[in-house]
């Protein structure tokens, strides 16, 4: 399973330098709730949410979420083994849940500090 930090899914819908292959589309795809909530906000804020929106929802439509349940907020509250953000801290531990579940959890990032802190975590990265 590959979890995509919110990176990917702006880069996919602002057309960015760096954009995910069409392959990675057609695995089981699995994220936080919070990438919803992330790629809303810049819908909205960047006044996108008219021409953008449809494509957004066909995306959010494509992935199974892991719910900002209190397991997953616990793990936030502990250390990471290299510093995080905020935002990003909830994202690996929702990956931590789902790794804790016996699943093998591939993560998928255009941001180098997430990068670090996957590999810290032991967690594979996906080729982009």
């Amino acid at each position: 399973m590959i979890y995509l930090d919110t990176s990917v899914v702006l880069a996919h819908l602002l057309a960015e330098d760096r954009r995910p292959p069409t392959h990675l589309w057609s695995e089981t795809l699995v994220s936080s709730r919070l990438l919803e909530y992330e790629a809303w906000t810049r819908m909205h804020n960047g006044g996108l949410r008219e021409s953008h929106g449809e494509i957004l929802r066909g995306i959010l439509d494509r992935l199974a979420f892991v719910e900002l349940h209190s397991t997953v907020l616990q793990r936030a509250l502990e250390p990471f083994p290299k510093p995080v953000r905020t935002l990003d801290g909830l994202h690996l531990a929702s990956a931590c849940f789902l790794r804790d579940q016996g699943q093998h959890v591939c993560i998928a990032t255009y941001d180098s500090r997430m990068e670090v802190a996957t590999a810290a975590l032991d967690f594979e990265l996906y080729r982009l």
